[in-house]
């Protein structure tokens, strides 16, 4: 067993993320986890994540705060404190904050080779 302190994680930069902070949690090097990482993603308003078509599969829990998840054909679904959604592999998303407050969620994803 491998327990982490938040006040031990260091953040690391996102790519295609913008006006956010991301905490690695989970995963390979962090405590082992092989099959997937997770991770702690704080929204600032108007923050998210463009467009991606990403290989990999992987679940959005909010904490706090909503986002707004945009599918490839511009469907909204709004996501509040613990709301989850399920995102396949390759099935694209956005992401964004679209309030004037904070937002905090869990994110799950699966490593590509697991």
């Amino acid at each position: 067993m491998i327990k982490r302190e938040l006040k031990d994680v260091q953040p690391y930069k996102a790519p295609g993320h913008f006006d956010m902070t991301a905490l690695r949690l989970h995963g390979k090097e962090e405590s082992g986890a092989k099959k997937f990482w997770m991770g702690l993603s704080h929204f600032l308003p108007g923050g998210g994540a463009e467009y991606d078509e990403a290989p990999t599969e992987k679940i959005y829990f909010v904490l706090e705060g909503q986002i707004t998840v945009i599918s490839k054909d511009k469907k909204k679904i709004i996501l509040n404190p613990t709301d989850s959604i399920h995102i396949d592999p390759n099935e694209g998303r956005t992401l964004i904050n679209e309030t004037n407050k904070p937002a905090t969620m869990l994110v799950v994803i699966n490593y590509p080779d697991a």
